[in-house]
């Protein structure tokens, strides 16, 4: 690797890291602000007051703010996460088949949503002020406009409830099993998040393809006797796709967190369904990791959003020198 990209990723992963710490920090002090008790919420409020001491013994919530904080970030780092508030099990037990569930299902959504979206996103650049450059905006102006939990809804009522019977409404995995085990019920979920994610990434990819085909080394290539496909793919794409980068990372990011809703209405056991019921519990564990997992997930796309714009992007490259 040459050294100014070297340069370039440690001073992003310092970043990335320092971020992440600063977090950490946040995540923690809020929730130990939340007005709740672990420990009345667990034995209730009928609860002596030496059981509610024993068990907050036991988790270590009678120790000083800090002291919890950093055992709590020193078991994140070596894998011991504590243990459920609401289940009593071991948190990294409990997370760790939904863990594979939602990534597999952002992994599809990612799969569909990008590549459609850089197609749709050239093509109406270079069709610029066209039938289908004018249909494609709109259509992904109203798209953008919907929530994930209408998009979801209204493709239920079409696919398998009110129009055609041809989907499941809900999907029937139970927790634990693999998530390609239930592909019937994943299509569904899959379309809202493509729906949800491709109107905001194809906008982008047009702006930034317009911008590139009005370019002066584009216009050069052409005078060179480029055919138009070889214009588009070789010198045109590479320079587009680098504003799209960030984008599709923000996206990728935000469908960490997004996807609550759409496990949710979905009825799919994964991260988001795990949030949502350790914030109705107050499994503070749980909580926390959850939290702090999906600010890992932003954090982590935005770096690599970074390397890939400066790979792909020869001007980015030159200035890094």
């Amino acid at each position: 690797m040459k050294g100014y990209i070297a340069r370039f990723l440690v001073k992003r992963l310092a970043l990335g890291l320092a971020t992440l710490f600063v977090v950490s920090l946040l995540i923690f002090l809020i929730t130990q602000a939340l007005p709740s008790d672990p420990a009345e919420a667990m034995l209730g409020r009928e609860a002596t007051p030496e059981a509610l001491a024993a068990l907050r013994a036991q988790f270590g919530l009678d120790k000083p703010v800090y002291q919890q904080y950093f055992n709590w970030l020193g078991g994140v780092f070596t894998g011991d996460l504590g243990e459920s508030f609401a289940t009593m099990m071991p948190v990294k037990d409990l997370i760790a088949p939904r863990i594979g569930a939602s990534f597999f299902l952002l992994l599809l959504a990612a799969a569909g949503s990008i590549p459609i979206s850089i197609v749709i996103g050239s093509y109406a650049a270079l069709k610029r002020d066209k039938k289908f450059d004018t249909s494609s905006s709109m259509a992904t102006l109203i798209l953008a406009a919907l929530p994930e939990f209408v998009v979801g809804t209204v493709l239920t009522v079409l696919f398998a409830t009110t129009v055609v019977q041809w989907l499941p409404a809900v999907t029937y995995l139970a927790p634990g099993e693999p998530p390609w085990s239930d592909m019937a019920g994943l299509t569904l979920p899959v379309l809202t998040l493509v729906i949800s994610v491709t109107p905001y990434v194809a906008r982008v990819m047009r702006a930034a393809m317009v911008e590139v085909l009005e370019s002066d080394y584009i216009e050069m290539a052409r005078l060179k006797g480029m055919d138009e496909r070889t214009v588009l793919w070789r010198h045109a794409i590479p320079n587009g796709i680098g504003p799209s980068l960030q984008v599709i990372a923000l996206n990728l990011a935000y469908l960490a967190g997004g996807v609550i809703i759409v496990e949710r209405l979905f009825n799919y056991p994964g991260l988001g369904t795990a949030l949502a019921d350790a914030v109705r519990s107050r499994d503070m564990p749980v909580v926390q990791f959850l939290t702090l997992l999906i600010a890992t997930v932003y954090v982590v796309t935005n770096l690599l959003a970074d390397i890939g714009t400066v790979l792909v992007t020869p001007r980015l490259r030159t200035r890094l020198k």
